[in-house]
């Protein structure tokens, strides 16, 4: 699903619709989250400096991304 379609579909008066595009929005966030995560740590970023960044502690960022993740 493209953004054109999610802006659309979170658009619309139909709940059901609005609700999937909801659920995929998340999905993607959670996707670029991840990636931006791993990529940060290969570059050497503390866990606090993550953290930070998504502007939560390091203690959740590395329970939701730390090994065995």
């Amino acid at each position: 699903m493209s953004t054109d379609d999610l802006s659309t579909r979170i658009a619309t008066d139909d709940p059901a619709v609005g609700l999937r595009a909801v659920g995929a929005l998340h999905r993607l966030a959670e996707q670029v989250e991840a990636a931006n995560v791993a990529r940060a740590r290969s570059q050497g970023w503390s866990w606090e400096q993550i953290g930070d960044a998504l502007g939560v502690t390091r203690q959740s960022v590395h329970a939701k991304h730390g090994k065995g993740h």
